[in-house]
């Protein structure tokens, strides 16, 4: 009920409200801090701007001000957009520019890369007809003032693909209207996502028309695929309409392309035309990316690394002034010359002397006078039998013998991952015996030398390869077991186990106990090169080669001679031909480690030391990797030493650790697998290049298991762990676990047959396992350069062309 004031005055007088009660209902203000909190004031606020007043003369013009500021800023932002946008597409305008590198793609059997191009030239009023199937096509496009050079790619060539995307500015992705994309396009396409596209324009191209009913749920159907492997399609252009075709053709034409973050910086060169003159490679083309050193090395796709011996100016030809029509050369001049001092050498690994420190060991000089008999008294008596030893091991100064078994011989490439079930780890002083298998023939056996290792070839029998080929198919059993059993083995019972599992270690803590990064590395060790600071290093080389005043500058069109380049690099003219420039220290080899996840479609197993394509930046290389746990983060831990992974599996980001040339920056990376297809490979993993790191410890654990027999309380005997009271007594330093989280040591053997008593730190189950683990370092092996001729099949047609 409200009362007005005069009606309550009256009601007051004539006592009928209480006027106690009255003043007891009344509320006061509540107490209001003259500090508040920011939290008190933005709780209070609840979400509110407080704006000021237009009333007032001040706060008019305020507001006048700041709408005149956001249009100023806006205003700028505006120019810094159009100009951040004309200097990037600077490069391509004028009649110099350089033109547009255009990649056509076909990813069905039924689309010609060829017809693609020749079909948007259409909307230019081009001919055609000297665009080759394969190979560099030339196109000036005067109604857009800049030119377009086409990279036509036949069908099924997954190499030539990866390479023209490289280098491209666009892509274009042919699919067809009846035909859908197989195995090997979706391999492509997966492969080019990882390594990274530049702008994408998709098309459809058919010898004939699409009916005008199904166009519409084609190209949906079409549009809906591309966009699962890139995103920003917005559209299929149709070639066999007018609109459309002009429309991709102004997409190529117009417009900044997309940039790729691992090639900004660094230089590289289309060949438009390659000659070979006096071991003297000559690459003409247009620099692109960044700066192009004289004195820095540059790749050549499946050949290597090369030195520049100069760099001359290339232009084009000018159009004569007389009214003949024809052209005039322009005289092409000196551009870049090496720097003899600052110029990088081809030295790319060290060449460790074996007998640098050897002191016992006669050079030959000494043998030859002691065989003339000069110094007699120094002539190297004939050592008595029995004392020379079977195998010859060079051991570090101070060297124990525990610690010499971690050595790991030649003969030793640690079988590696599965050397548990070949048992590749014998005595160290027994002699190597040939293992006989069954031969058809004699004649069938043939012998190879390389240095002082022989190498027998064997054609075996159907029984043998039979056994072989089914062990190869049980791989896949193998993983999953694996995954169910982590590193777990059985203990053999033919050889004793502290011979067996010599070169392996106990841990008290795999996180934080101790271990020596340079201890007993193997010989591939003193062939690398290893940095103090890799990251100091990787910014002073990027410093550099921007404040390098000699490079020859991005959209100059030059003639690069390359020295002592082999005859066959141009003979064999590839589609495309491609140079990349190299920073300072990129020819070295060290230790890479890369972060790779597996493709989602690769149902084969992968094990360490596989052997594999890998392809990172321009460089294809064949390696033997081993793979690691990713630490949380990507710490190096209080050791920095982590754990060997036998496979790579399915949603891990896995480490993979091989060695090869360095490379700087954040550089994606391919895992391929070969094929009977050499065009065809299987796509296995893909990631980026993590570091240069020679001290991260790979350490590959085994786990022996035992049974608690009997227990009581704390203390349980255990068997089936170790089969010798020896076994016992040599291993029983290493402390022990269960399955559930106990811990404990050996404290005695118990009869002969390995029995032993161990006491643990709580109350044990005889359901629980017990287990020991043990650790030892692994090493990849070392990797050389892929190349594609090698793997080419005789049937393939490697005649591409090139024309200007």
């Amino acid at each position: 009920m409200h009362l007005k004031p005069a009606e309550l005055e009256s009601l007051l007088r004539r006592n009928v409200i209480d006027k106690a009660a009255f003043l007891f209902t009344t509320q006061n203000k509540s107490f209001k801090s003259k500090h508040a909190s920011k939290s008190s004031l933005k709780e209070a606020a609840k979400g509110r701007l407080v704006r000021q007043s237009p009333k007032s003369s001040s706060a008019a013009a305020t507001t006048v001000q700041t709408r005149l500021n956001r249009k100023n800023q806006a205003k700028q932002f505006q120019a810094q957009k159009r100009n951040a946008l004309v200097s990037a597409a600077r490069i391509f305008s004028g009649v110099d520019g350089a033109p547009r590198i255009v990649a056509v793609i076909p990813l069905t059997e039924d689309v010609d890369a060829r017809s693609v191009a020749t079909t948007l030239a259409e909307s230019l009023d081009a001919p055609g007809d000297n665009c080759p199937h394969s190979g560099v096509w030339r196109l000036r496009a005067e109604r857009f003032k800049t030119s377009l050079q086409f990279v036509t790619l036949p069908y099924k060539r997954l190499y030539a693909a990866l390479d023209a995307c490289k280098v491209a500015d666009y892509v274009v992705f042919a699919l067809s209207s009846e035909v859908e994309v197989d195995t090997w396009g979706d391999t492509l396409l997966r492969a080019l996502q990882a390594q990274g596209l530049p702008e994408v324009i998709t098309v459809v191209s058919s010898q004939t028309p699409m009916d005008s009913k199904a166009k519409p749920g084609i190209l949906k159907s079409l549009l809906s695929f591309i966009q699962y492997f890139v995103p920003s399609q917005a559209r299929v252009f149709d070639l066999h309409t007018g609109s459309d075709k002009l429309n991709a053709l102004r997409a190529l034409c117009e417009g900044k392309p997309e940039a790729v973050n691992w090639r900004e910086g660094r230089p590289y060169i289309l060949g438009e035309k390659v000659e070979w003159s006096d071991g003297s490679l000559a690459i003409t083309g247009v620099v692109r990316g960044g700066p192009l050193s004289a004195n820095r090395l540059v790749h050549l796709p499946n050949y290597g690394d090369y030195q520049i011996s100069k760099i001359l100016s290339a232009p084009l030809p000018r159009q004569a002034k007389s009214g003949h029509g024809g052209s005039m050369d322009v005289e092409s001049t000196m551009l870049a010359e090496p720097d003899a001092e600052d110029a990088d050498s081809l030295v790319s690994s060290n060449d460790p002397d074996d007998l640098a420190n050897e002191q016992t060991w006669p050079t030959e000089e000494e043998i030859q006078e002691a065989q003339k008999g000069q110094h007699v008294g120094d002539i190297i008596p004939e050592a008595k039998k029995g004392t020379t030893p079977k195998v010859v091991r060079r051991l570090p100064k101070g060297t124990s013998e525990y610690q010499a078994a971690w050595i790991v011989d030649e003969s030793d490439e640690d079988g590696g991952e599965d050397g548990e079930r070949e048992g590749e780890e014998v005595e160290m002083e027994e002699e190597e015996e040939m293992v006989e298998m069954p031969v058809k023939d004699e004649d069938d056996m043939e012998m190879t030398t390389e240095g002082l290792r022989s190498v027998a070839f064997q054609d075996l029998d159907m029984e043998e390869e039979g056994r072989q080929l089914k062990d190869w198919r049980e791989r896949k059993r193998e993983e999953e077991d694996d995954l169910q059993f982590p590193d777990e083995i059985d203990t053999p019972m033919d050889i004793s186990a502290r011979v067996r599992f010599q070169r392996y270690r106990g841990l008290r803590s795999f996180r934080t106990s101790p271990w020596d990064p340079y201890e007993n590395l193997p010989r591939d060790y003193a062939r690398i090169f290893q940095f103090e600071d890799f990251k100091r290093t990787e910014r002073a080389v990027k410093r550099r080669a921007e404040e390098d005043l000699t490079a020859v500058a991005v959209g100059t069109r030059v003639t690069v001679y390359l020295k002592d380049a082999p005859k066959e690099a141009a003979q064999s003219v590839q589609s495309p031909y491609i140079i990349f420039g190299l920073l300072q220290h990129e020819h070295k080899k060290s230790v890479l480690n890369f972060t790779v996840q597996r493709n989602t479609e690769y149902d084969g197993s992968v094990r360490s030391k596989d052997p594999l394509i890998l392809c990172i930046g321009p460089r294809r290389l064949r390696v033997n990797p081993v793979y690691s746990q990713h630490t949380r983060g990507g710490g190096r831990g209080a050791n920095n030493v982590h754990k060997f992974e036998k496979f790579l599996k399915h949603g891990v980001t896995s480490v993979m650790t091989t060695y090869g040339p360095i490379a700087f920056g954040s550089q994606p990376c391919l895992l391929l697998r070969e094929t009977n297809d050499a065009q065809a490979p299987e796509l296995v993993a893909t990631g980026s290049f993590l570091n240069t790191d020679t001290t991260r410890v790979v350490t590959k654990r085994i786990i022996l298991s035992g049974h608690p027999f009997k227990v009581h309380r704390k203390t349980a005997t255990v068997r089936y762990m170790l089969f010798n009271a020896e076994d016992v007594h040599y291993f029983k330093p290493i402390q022990l676990h269960t399955k559930h989280g106990r811990t404990g040591h050996i404290r005695e053997s118990l009869g002969t047959h390995g029995y032993f008593k161990a006491h643990f730190d709580g109350q044990i189950s005889q359901m629980d396992t017990v287990c020991m683990s043990l650790y030892k370092r692994v090493y990849p092996k070392w990797s050389e350069l892929w190349r594609e001729d090698a793997s080419r099949g005789a049937g393939d047609d490697g005649g591409d062309q090139m024309e200007e």
